[in-house]
């Protein structure tokens, strides 16, 4: 009953089914692997990301962030994959792009190079803008970069995770 879905062979990526891949459409929280995929390729899973005021009190999904903090990336990304926190992605865009503007140009530098023609970012964590967007085939192309990191394997096949935050 979707409206689009793809499903690809993870090692050689060729088009198993499909139904309107190609077609723009809303992205939501799924713009967290790329955001992922940028952490992983930019950043070291031991960097200490110092939380900004900006990373704090984002809409929709938290892992409750305080200004303040210091979180290692390697927590970020688990709150940010397992958690969906749109705060954990203000911050690793602050901590590796120097500002969620440039992890942005980042973002879609990265599609555009590995052939996901049909998206744009407009921010690392997903909430709605209208010019924010990607077809199932271009999100089918990032899971599969992103999928060539062992720390993204272990991350999404976790089902819980302890981050070593400090009281």
């Amino acid at each position: 009953s979707a409206e689009s879905y793809i499903l690809i062979d993870a090692s050689t990526g060729r088009v198993l089914c499909e139904k309107n891949s190609h077609k723009k459409m809303p992205m939501a929280s799924t713009t967290k692997i790329m955001t992922a995929l940028i952490a992983l390729e930019y950043g070291n899973l031991e960097d200490k990301v110092i939380v900004e005021k900006e990373s704090v009190g984002i809409e929709g999904s938290s892992i409750y962030l305080r200004e303040g903090e210091d979180i290692t990336l390697k927590d970020m990304l688990y709150g940010l994959m397992l958690r969906s926190g749109n705060d954990a992605s203000i911050a690793i865009s602050r901590h590796i792009g120097k500002s969620t503007e440039n992890f942005v140009l980042l973002m879609n530098k990265k599609a555009k190079s590995i052939g996901a023609l049909n998206t744009i970012f407009m921010n690392p964590h997903g909430l709605h803008d209208d010019l924010h967007y990607t077809t199932a085939y271009d999100l089918a192309l990032i899971t599969k970069e992103a999928f060539k990191y062992s720390d993204f394997k272990n991350i999404v096949k976790s089902k819980s995770y302890l981050a070593n935050r400090e009281e």
